[in-house]
This record gives structure tokens, sequence and C-alpha cells, in this order.
């Protein structure tokens, strides 16, 4: 009985089959980057949140799932720091429930007492609610923003179509790791001087220049401006090259590659 000669595999087979194992590493990393981290429910301002000012703050609800929708949603704001005003913005295809309990101290805005507050604001869904692979911000007008603390902490319900539910509610301590169900965190920047909406620091002192008759801080910020500008499109322009110079250099390792296995063979 003759031996069985097996075929020698080729170079060029070997190259190649190490090359397309190389991209497919190459491209499950990707997948791994580019996926989020920890979604979960969370709060952020649209601009600042100053102490003692009023801001708009927007309710960040991603959905988790991949078989149900999210339909309901339960924010409890905090008794500790109860705020006398809260007004929910209407979101198409959601019914709003506003929920107001008694303070335990009556808190004094504008010269009068204000004996109770909203406690909880309930999103819950009309029609279709917030589909598998969306998100859905839920904005809401808030103030005035205590004085004496550095973040609010309000503690979240989701509710699924398949009637999961999901409480975010444990409360971020610094200096330890996230917990699995973080309460949603508003952070709280100083105060402004009047509690102003919306004017900085920056637009005060070119307003009291201007007033003054001395232009130069204004034309100084346009320096700044251009500066910062020019320093921007320098590192874009350099990022776009850094991308098109690792492309060729990928594209010659392997032309690189393919030309050895030829030569070899």
């Amino acid at each position: 009985m003759k031996p069985v000669l097996k075929k020698p595999v080729s170079k060029r087979v070997l190259n190649v089959s190490r090359l397309v194992g190389a991209v497919g590493v190459a491209g499950s990393a990707v997948l791994v980057l580019s996926s989020p981290a920890f979604a979960h429910v969370s709060v952020q301002p649209e601009g600042t949140a100053a102490k003692g000012g009023y801001a708009l703050v927007n309710f960040r609800v991603p959905n988790e799932r991949d078989n149900a929708s999210t339909t309901r949603l339960e924010v409890n704001f905090p008794a500790d720091t109860p705020l006398s005003s809260v007004m929910p913005e209407k979101i198409e295809g959601w019914k709003i429930t506003i929920t107001k309990s008694k303070l335990a101290k009556p808190l004094e805005v504008h010269g009068r007492q204000i004996s109770e507050a909203v406690s909880k604001v309930t999103w819950t869904a009309e029609d279709k609610g917030i589909e598998p692979g969306f998100v859905q911000q839920f904005p809401v007008s808030v103030g005035a923003l205590p004085e004496n603390a550095d973040q609010i902490v309000f503690k979240a319900i989701q509710t699924y179509s398949n009637k999961e539910v999901v409480r975010w509610i444990e409360v971020p301590k610094e200096g330890a790791e996230e917990p699995e169900n973080p309460a949603p965190v508003l952070a709280l920047s100083a105060a402004d001087d009047g509690h102003s909406h919306g004017a900085s620091a920056e637009e005060t002192s070119g307003e009291s220049s201007e007033k003054s008759g001395d232009a130069e801080p204004a034309a100084a910020t346009t320096e700044a401006s251009d500066s910062s500008d020019g320093t921007d499109t320098t590192a874009r322009v350099l990022g776009v090259v850094g991308i098109v110079v690792g492309a060729a250099g990928v594209a010659y390792g392997v032309l690189a590659g393919r030309r050895r296995a030829t030569d070899a063979s």
C-alpha cells in the first residue's frame, strides 16, 4: 500500500490565512471597543446647572433589551433638597404624571411659603415607547437648585414591555467602583452672581469693557479665539495625515508580504 503524500501548502496560502486572521481579530477588537461600556439612565443639564439657579435637564434613557421596549420611566426627586419648580416638557407619545408631596419644612420662594413640592414625575408610553436600539431624552425644567449641595441624586425606575423593572437607585460613592444600577446624578456648578441665566463671566467682563470705552479686552479675546481655531485646524490636519500614513503603511505591508510569498514560491 502506497503511503498517502500530503500536498504541501504554499507559503502564499499561509500568508493569506494569517492576513485574514489578523483582519478578523482587528475587526472583533473594533466591535468590542465601539460597544457602550455601561448604558444606564442618566441626567445631564443643557448648559450648566448652577447652585441657586434654574436649569433644563435631560433624563437620558437607553433601551438595554433586544426583545422589549421601555414603556415607563419614573424619576423620584429627593426630599432632602426639594425643588420649588419642576416642569417637564411635553413629549409626543408619552403621558406625564406629576406627583406632589407635603414638605416637612416649608420652602420660602420669592417671599412666599411653599408647603408641597414635586416628589415624582412619571412618563408612560402611549404607543411603542423606546424600542430596542434606541434612546429617549426626557427634558425637565428644575429650580431653584440647592445652594448648599454639590449634586442632586435622582432615583429612577425603568419598566419594559415584558414587565421587567430595573431600579436605578444605587448612589455612586466617590473613590469606589460604579454600582451595577447607579442612580442618575446631577452635578451642580458654582453659583453665578445674582443667579444669572446664561451670562458668563467672560461676557460680563466684555460688557464692562465696552461701557468704559476700553476695547483692548475684546481684541484680546478675538485673538485668543483665532489662535484656538488655528490650533484646532492644525490638530485636525495632523490627525487626517496620521490616518492616511497608517493606511498606507498597512497597504505596503500587505503588498510586501505578497511579494515575498511570490518570490518564495
